[in-house]
């Protein structure tokens, strides 16, 4: 396993012994994506944001709570690495000591990756050593870019770039990185869905949940494009 202390521009990725384009055989029972997982300190909001080609991968891959910070559970994706982390969180654990206690009992952590930005914007991730390749992260200021199955390393350096240099609310920023991502190849099998969430106090339907952006394309020939088109419904695209 390797582990990574987060910190601005640092990323790291790891290595399986499997060729470039090699796929463990049982990848068609994984929930490879790319994801990015931030905060925005300022307007004190969480958000998750992910893309991939299986089905419906907003459906336990991006877990948020206002106050607590937020999480991708993805390749062989432990879902209870969600509820699990967000508890820790909650208590005010920091995101490295989340992962930490989130995979220190998992037999198959080799075959995780998650990401988590605590309560403060600190970050952290991990990706187990059994991952499909291309996987790995990339590390900024309050965000985490990660990804396993793609095209290679250039799909979450774009993400990062792109989160870095785009203004505006944290949604927007996140659907930026996504669709930086798809430019750079993105998950190496193709595009089916899609999703972004967004938390912060009160945020939600008349101020009752903490859910501002809660927004899933789960089978489109084009879902990042698709979820970006049904986000400006909600929220206006800023002009650049």
């Amino acid at each position: 396993m390797a582990f990574l202390v987060a910190g601005v521009g640092a990323s790291i990725f790891t290595a399986p012994s499997d060729p470039e384009n090699a796929v463990r055989p049982n990848s068609t029972l994984r929930r490879n994506t790319f994801s990015i997982v931030a905060h925005d300190p300022i307007r004190k909001e969480w958000g998750v944001g992910t893309a991939s080609r299986v089905l419906a991968i907003g459906a336990g891959t991006p877990w948020a709570k206002a106050g607590a910070g937020a999480i991708a559970t993805q390749a062989a994706a432990n879902v209870t690495y969600g509820p699990r982390g967000l508890e820790l969180l909650g208590k005010g654990r920091s995101a490295q000591e989340v992962i930490k206690l989130l995979i220190a009992d998992d037999e198959d952590r080799d075959d995780r990756q998650v990401g988590v930005v605590d309560r403060r914007g600190q970050v952290f991730a991990f990706t187990g050593k059994g991952c499909d390749p291309w996987c790995g992260e990339k590390i900024g200021k309050h965000y985490v870019c990660l990804g396993n199955l793609l095209k290679g390393k250039e799909v979450v350096h774009e993400m990062a770039a792109a989160f870095e240099k785009t203004k505006g609310p944290l949604a927007w920023r996140i659907i930026a990185s996504l669709e930086a991502s798809e430019g750079a190849g993105g998950d190496k099998r193709g595009k089916q869905s899609a999703a972004i969430l967004v938390v912060r106090d009160k945020g939600g339907y008349l101020g009752l949940d903490d859910r501002a952006v809660d927004l899933r394309v789960d089978d489109h020939k084009q879902p990042v494009k698709e979820l970006a088109r049904i986000l400006a419904l909600q929220l206006p695209r800023p002009r650049e």
